[in-house]
């Protein structure tokens, strides 16, 4: 297994967690994305990934079902993903990303898993769940914010950041920073 796929179904299993947590009724709650449901969260996670894929050639099959059952639809799209990203060839082919040149895997690494970790917190928020982010992953979080730049904050990504009390928790804080109130 290399490195992204690696990643990937670190950052997975415990997604899954959440979303397999989250009740039938809950899925229309308000989400800290700006009109966004907890649903609408999981549909942009499947919905960007598949894009990127595509748009390296790639075709993941029908789109999953994600208005009858948001964690299976994931569950279906994560499988599918790992199949794709375990391939090493793909996972090396180089192509020119916004930041410039770069790697498949490295834009996966570098933005699609950080987005499931971070919208694994904007839907257990919506279900006032516990999204239980290690450390390690909110170095992940921080390191990929850091590695976007003032891109961080443009049109889609994130909101600015919030102002917090010196005193607020490190999850709070690096929330905050990403447009977010815990």
């Amino acid at each position: 297994m290399n490195s992204t796929a690696t990643l990937y179904e670190t950052a997975h299993r415990p997604l899954i967690a959440v979303l397999d947590a989250v009740p039938a009724e809950s899925w229309t709650q308000p989400s800290p994305c700006d009109g966004w449901s907890a649903g609408d969260v999981v549909r942009h996670l499947i919905e960007t990934q598949r894009e990127f894929h595509t748009s390296h050639d790639i075709d993941l099959g029908e789109t999953p079902d994600i208005d009858t059952d948001p964690a299976a639809a994931w569950r279906d799209h994560a499988k599918r993903i790992d199949e794709t990203i375990g391939d090493d060839s793909l996972i090396a082919t180089e192509y020119d990303g916004h930041f410039g040149p770069t790697t498949v895997g490295a834009t996966f690494e570098q933005f699609y898993i950080w987005d499931m970790l971070v919208h694994r917190w904007d839907i257990a928020w919506s279900v006032g769940a516990d999204a239980g982010l290690s450390d390690p992953e909110l170095d992940r979080i921080e390191s990929g914010a850091d590695s976007f730049g003032d891109a961080l904050y443009m049109d889609g990504i994130c909101r600015p950041g919030i102002d917090v009390s010196a005193n607020t928790d490190r999850e709070a804080r690096l929330l905050a920073r990403l447009g977010r109130r815990a």
